[in-house]
């Protein structure tokens, strides 16, 4: 349907989905929520990334129906976190906002049934989105490496060359498929795992970094919120890693916070 657009990741929304349903790959996490409300979307659905620390996979969604819009989303065990092909084709909702309850969402459904039920919301009357704060940040460090908290690895830049950065974003490819995304020569990289969810997506892109020799991590979505870099900083678990790291002696059960450290610290 014309009134339908898929999107892999919210940081790709732009002027095309403005008016439209999205279906997107991206967790339904505060940063995520902002991007599609900044774009102007009709309404849309997220993946919800296993929930995770204060219900964060979902607090994006419950954002948007105070800003008046439909928002739905689906568990990240039926549908691959960052393939929205595969959540619009697979899904099945796990939460429904109230401004999409009243358009007869309900968890249990199909991405399928969702979206049309969506299509019924009314076009929205304002586009003034309130500001999120500050996404990016540098962490205090004595070392002589940088290290920056980023709510997305999207917000990275181009002069983050061998810096750590501390991410809030699942680990996923986009569509599952190499993606471009994080083509600076970073030293290391922190994700939040997702859940893994379905096929283990949410931890897809370690291993793409391992084989650009990059030091690569994800912390359990139970010890940090998603879409939040300094929460990965400060509260983060690590549950998964590649080789790279684990030749730099992170490991399983490991702080974020001391990884960091470790990392810091290496020549």
């Amino acid at each position: 349907m014309e009134d339908i657009r898929g999107e892999n990741s919210a940081s790709g929304l732009d002027g095309r989905a403005r008016g439209k349903v999205v279906v997107c790959g991206s967790h339904g996490g505060l940063y995520a929520a902002w991007l599609a409300a900044t774009a102007g979307v009709r309404a849309i659905v997220l993946n919800d990334a296993g929930v995770g620390r204060n219900a964060a996979g979902v607090a994006g969604v419950a954002w948007l129906g105070g800003l008046g819009i439909a928002a739905c989303a689906i568990d990240y065990r039926s549908a691959r976190i960052g393939d929205a092909a595969d959540m619009l084709a697979n899904g099945v909702v796990s939460m429904a906002n109230d401004v999409a309850a009243t358009l007869g969402c309900a968890p249990g459904q199909t991405c399928e049934q969702t979206t049309a039920l969506l299509v019924k919301a009314a076009a929205r009357t304002s586009t003034e989105v309130p500001t999120i704060g500050e996404s990016r940040s540098r962490i205090a460090s004595t070392g002589h490496r940088a290290v920056w908290a980023l709510d997305s690895v999207t917000l990275a830049r181009s002069n983050d060359a061998r810096a750590i950065l501390v991410t809030g974003s699942h680990g996923a490819l986009l569509g599952g498929k190499p993606d471009g995304m994080l083509e600076i020569d970073v030293f290391a990289a922190f994700f939040n795992d997702a859940g893994g969810g379905k096929d283990n997506a949410g931890l897809a892109r370690l291993e793409v970094l391992e084989k650009r020799s990059v030091a690569a991590a994800a912390v359990s979505h139970n010890t940090a919120r998603i879409g939040d870099g300094r929460s990965t900083y400060d509260t983060g678990v690590i549950s998964s890693l590649n080789e790279c790291a684990r030749r730099l002696e992170l490991r399983e059960g490991m702080s974020a916070r001391d990884a960091v450290i470790r990392l810091v610290g290496l020549g």
